[in-house]
């Protein structure tokens, strides 16, 4: 998990309900317009807590495709 610095990698398709991606780094990148503690848009925060589990899980894989440029650049 180092490469993240503490970041949730993954979500389990089993797991209900499905976990907030949030890590309490809660600052938006002007340039890319998600959070810099957990990858999401304010639009996907906003609509998190509405979301159903097979729409956390839609989030998560956007997350997932987010991160990779950092990961490999690490």
């Amino acid at each position: 998990m180092s490469p993240t610095h503490g970041r949730p990698t993954t979500i389990d398709d089993d797991v209900a309900p499905v976990a907030s991606p949030c890590i309490d780094i809660c600052r938006i990148d002007a340039a890319s317009g998600w959070c810099e503690g957990c990858y999401r848009t304010i639009d996907e925060i906003a609509a998190w807590s509405r979301l159903d589990d097979a729409g956390k899980r839609a989030v998560w894989l956007q997350l997932d495709m987010r991160r990779k440029p950092e990961e490999s650049a690490g």
